[in-house]
């Protein structure tokens, strides 16, 4: 649904004498990004917000398998200019309407050299964030284009603080965040995210991930960063790609604040209008499930009298879901495969076949019966040839089965992906390789014809391809909840605030919250109850776990009613207060009402905040409903169950203050009473 639409093109200018640099700016004029090349011909652009530079002279270029490296002898030899203004809606999200304003310049490179190679960048600068991706769309080029790596540089131009995992390790995303000095920062995933000295905050990450390498950010020297291309078991090339073609977006929020940072939603912006049509047959939800008894042990995935995955078990999880007015209950273990090591078995899991003790048949009309589908559950354990050559059939069987949303996981080492090539070949390729980008869009594509889902774990990363292909609803993508089971250590309680401000930036996560007891595989959760209610409200997901095992809900119906309450699609999201890894505090409108609900969450450390609530109605009275920490909650001890609830009247021109206590929080619903 588009409301309003600018696009204006200036001339480019031809020929190959040389011009001088071009600077774009944002369409508040905060922003401004010079490209130009230096006295070698080595193509750079930097970024400054007003009169702070935020990147230094940064360069661009590729080094490639076949050809010479793509970075010097060049000039700038055209450049054209456009801009827009676009308010679009999303089917589901965290914003209903998504504002597209940005000015674009795209500069165009020519080789001095025998072979006169060409290619452009295109930028795109918005109120809060700076984006750019190559064009090769001409034929200097040749045929094919094989990347041996970018050379795409980030010199932040001061020191400061980063928030980082590593990148390329074996347990993918899933590792705690460092907090250290940015020229401590070694070779990292994205998001990355950082706060100057001045106080700006800055992230970087890429858009439109399609048919290309993922990309890791390494640093070289000081605060200097470079793209580094996830690797293919392939060869030499990290990506190949036949001509004319655009990169991925290189995309660099700039904000002022922490909140400014979480609110921007660039990536969306850059990636492609939806291409699947009505999609209206996904609706956001909240489900239980055979899963969180799994990681305590108390039950298994793989068969024998253990085995979680029964009729029996799941019809209990199916009533309960029915009960309190949950859209799915998740089957994990159901199918043959998961007796043996999951890291290297997974050429015997079948996604056809059941259990003997699991009537998917059975179930599936049980299911429709109650009104609560099944969600699926699809475990590669990381061999996707073995996944691929099953995939239809699978999705043929969930389809039949009345599955609407299936989860999958890619339980294996990174770099240790088995993957099977048209021609026979075999390979082991990294999460975020260019076979695997390939893959994870067929999944999609494949599903959607089937009006499913996807909700992978152990994921390629999120770069707003959701808008695409509006059925990848979530993906998991770093430390979740289960890591509060088995963990060591557990997710600590500045695990979340950090999240919002690194994992997040990408897009919804299925973080599995809702664990009332407090307690993992014989250690307490590092939060209190009032704080695992917030969680469904910082950590966004169209889909919501509520994690927790039935019986431990009915223990506790009164802090249970939020969660049947929250929703999880938003017509507005807003980070009201937050400093990263420290607290944040969110507000979301409800999609489907006039209602309002806040979370806030803290790390070890006891804070006040005081709330104005400016934002909503100014002619409305609310009725809050408060769940807040007690005077002596504490995330460790038994005090971290003592919980507050009350009721409260509100309006716009109130301000609502309220403590956390140490690994703490508080959720509040908001609901209209009068006019």
């Amino acid at each position: 649904m588009r409301f309003s639409l600018v696009l204006v093109a200036l001339a480019m200018c031809g020929g190959s004498a040389a011009f001088a640099e071009e600077v774009v700016t944002s369409p508040d004029g905060a922003i401004s990004v010079t490209v130009d090349v230096n006295g070698e011909g080595r193509p750079f652009y930097r970024i400054a917000k007003g009169s702070e530079v935020v990147v230094t002279d940064s360069r661009l270029g590729f080094l490639l398998t076949d050809q010479d490296k793509l970075e010097r002898r060049l000039a700038i030899t055209g450049a054209a200019r456009a801009s827009r203004d676009e308010t679009w809606e999303q089917p589901w999200g965290e914003q209903r309407f998504v504002r597209d304003h940005h000015n674009e310049l795209t500069v165009r490179f020519e080789e001095g050299s025998e072979e006169r190679r060409r290619f452009g960048v295109t930028f795109r600068v918005f109120d809060d964030a700076v984006a750019f991706r190559y064009v090769f769309d001409d034929g200097s080029m040749g045929k094919t284009l094989r990347v041996a790596e970018e050379l795409t540089e980030f010199n932040l131009a001061q020191n400061g603080t980063a928030w980082w995992i590593p990148g390329g390790e074996w347990n993918r995303y899933e590792y705690l965040y460092e907090e250290t000095q940015i020229d401590a920062v070694s070779l990292a995933h994205t998001p990355l995210t950082f706060r100057l000295d001045s106080g700006t905050h800055v992230a970087i990450h890429e858009a439109a991930l399609l048919d290309f390498a993922g990309m890791w950010v390494k640093r070289t020297t000081g605060t200097n960063f470079r793209a580094t291309l996830a690797p293919t078991g392939s060869g030499a090339a990290r990506a190949v790609r036949d001509l004319p073609f655009m990169t991925p977006w290189r995309t660099i929020r700039v904000a002022e604040d922490a909140s400014g940072l979480a609110e921007s939603l660039v990536e969306l912006n850059l990636n492609e209008p939806n291409k699947l049509g009505d999609v209206s047959w996904f609706k956001p939800h909240k489900y239980v499930g055979v899963w969180w008894s799994l990681h305590l042990n108390e039950e298994s995935w793989g068969s024998g009298p253990k085995h979680g995955a029964t009729t029996e078990n799941v019809k209990r999880y199916i009533d309960f879901a029915a009960e309190h007015g949950f859209g799915g209950v998740l089957v994990e273990g159901w199918n043959i495969g998961w007796d043996g090591d999951w890291f290297f078995n997974g050429a015997e899991f079948s996604f056809t076949e059941s259990y003997s003790d699991y009537d998917f048949a059975e179930l599936a009309s049980y299911a429709a019966e109650k009104g609560v589908p099944i969600v699926g559950h699809h475990e590669t354990s990381g061999d996707v040839g073995n996944y691929e050559s099953q995939l239809e059939a699978g999705l043929d069987l969930m389809a039949a089965r009345g599955v609407e949303t299936i989860k999958s996981g890619y339980v294996a080492d990174a770099c240790n992906l088995r993957y099977i090539h048209p021609d026979g070949r075999e390979t082991r390729e990294c999460t975020e390789s260019q076979v695997m980008q390939r893959h994870h869009l067929r999944v999609i594509t494949e599903a959607a014809k089937r009006e499913i889902a996807m909700n992978p774990h152990e994921p390629v990363k999120d770069t707003g391809l959701r808008r695409t292909y509006p059925n990848w609803v979530s993906r998991e993508g770093a430390r979740g909840m289960e890591f509060n089971a088995w963990g060591v250590p557990p997710n600590g309680p500045d695990h979340v605030p950090t999240l919002v401000f690194t994992r997040m930036l990408s897009g919804p996560m299925d973080y599995t919250p809702g664990i009332l007891s407090l307690e993992g595989r014989g250690q307490p959760l590092q939060m209190t109850m009032a704080r695992a209610l917030a969680e469904y409200v910082l950590v966004y997901s169209p889909i919501q776990m509520v994690a927790d095992l039935p019986e431990h809900y009915e223990g506790r119906p009164a802090p249970f009613q939020f969660i049947k309450d929250v929703p999880t699609d938003w017509a507005q999201s807003r980070v009201l207060e937050a400093e990263i890894s420290e607290y944040v505090v969110t507000a979301r409108k409800d999609r489907n009402s006039e209602e309002w609900y806040l979370g806030g969450g803290t790390d070890a450390v006891a804070r006040e905040v005081s709330l104005s609530l400016d934002f909503l109605d100014v002619v409305t009275t609310y009725r809050a409903e408060i769940y807040r920490d007690a005077d002596t909650s504490h995330f460790e001890g038994p005090t971290r169950f003592d919980i507050v609830i009350e009721t409260r009247e509100l309006t716009a021109e109130d301000t609502l203050d309220l403590r956390m206590e140490p690994g703490g929080g508080f959720a509040v619903r908001l609901i209209p009473t009068a006019r």
